[in-house]
């Protein structure tokens, strides 16, 4: 596996392979797990070659200390992808990403999507997560890139940079990896403890909650109640959202939508740690069986 830490050693690196080489991409900010070797497999199958990067990207942390805790696990994440397979990783240092820092940096924008849920509780994030995305994209110049569904919202945001920006890749989906209790695996994970673990899985019950809820045809204000009162109940569990989303444009919905999917999607802090969820569902039952 060839560990690369520059822009012009990647570049070499993938201009070497012969033109009919696809690459996989699958951008990373390392603490790597189950969830991460999903991607990884899914580009090891679809591609001819495959690389990781891992960078804790500063610009998409709008909270400091959030930044300063994150994971960092470098030499077990670099024995992961040796054992996974991957033909090479990105680990670039902030100041290739970043050269000149104390420029003003390019501030994008998504129009309705970074003001809602995670763009509204954490401002600036997307616009770095759009900056660093488009970075890995116009260096490594895959074929495919790879993300997980459990940031939903992220996933939006970069297939509307993808076009906007006229880029040549096909941005793959991967659902979500959940540990046995059914908690979305998460580097963030890393920093609960085992009692907080516990109460974290109560974010996934209480969003099959929400989907059985639908799938009877229970209306989305009431379901959201139910959800929030079930939430309140466990003292360990802060609420930061729980909103439901149409999945073809991402925006708000208040009623149930008999076109497509839904997704509901919650937030919220367990201890000090914030993690996000989500989960899929098909339009109500009651609407399908409409005449």
């Amino acid at each position: 596996m060839k560990l690369l830490q520059d822009v012009s050693s990647v570049r070499n690196f993938t201009q070497k392979q012969t033109a009919k080489q696809e690459i996989g991409l699958v951008p990373t900010m390392g603490a790597l797990h189950r969830g991460h070797r999903a991607l990884l497999e899914a580009s090891l199958q679809n591609n001819d070659l495959t690389i990781c990067s891992i960078y804790v990207n500063p610009t998409q942390f709008n909270n400091p200390d959030d930044l300063d805790k994150y994971p960092r696990t470098l030499e077990h994440d670099l024995k992961f992808l040796e054992e996974v397979g991957c033909d090479a990783v990105f680990c670039p240092p902030n100041q290739v990403m970043y050269p000149k820092k104390e420029q003003q940096l390019l501030q994008l924008s998504f129009g309705h999507l970074d003001k809602i849920l995670e763009g509204q509780h954490r401002p600036g994030h997307f616009s770095g997560v759009g900056l660093v995305v488009s970075k890995l994209l116009n260096i490594v110049q895959p074929r495919r890139a790879y993300f997980g569904q459990k940031d939903l919202q992220q996933l939006a945001i970069i297939r509307q940079m993808v076009r906007e920006f006229c880029i040549s890749v096909e941005i793959m989906s991967v659902p979500i990896v959940r540990e046995a209790s059914g908690l979305a695996l998460s580097s963030r994970n890393q920093r609960l403890s085992s009692e907080e673990k516990q109460v974290a899985t109560q974010l996934y019950r209480t969003l099959l909650f929400a989907q059985q809820q639908y799938e009877i045809g229970i209306d989305l204000t009431t379901i959201k109640q139910q959800v929030l009162d079930r939430l309140s109940r466990d003292t360990g569990i802060r609420v930061e959202y729980f909103e439901v989303v149409r999945i073809d444009d991402f925006h708000l919905i208040e009623e149930a939508d008999k076109s497509g999917a839904i997704a509901f999607c919650v937030a919220a802090y367990v201890g000090d740690v914030r993690l996000i969820d989500n989960i899929i569902v098909p339009p109500a039952k009651s609407t399908q069986q409409e005449h």
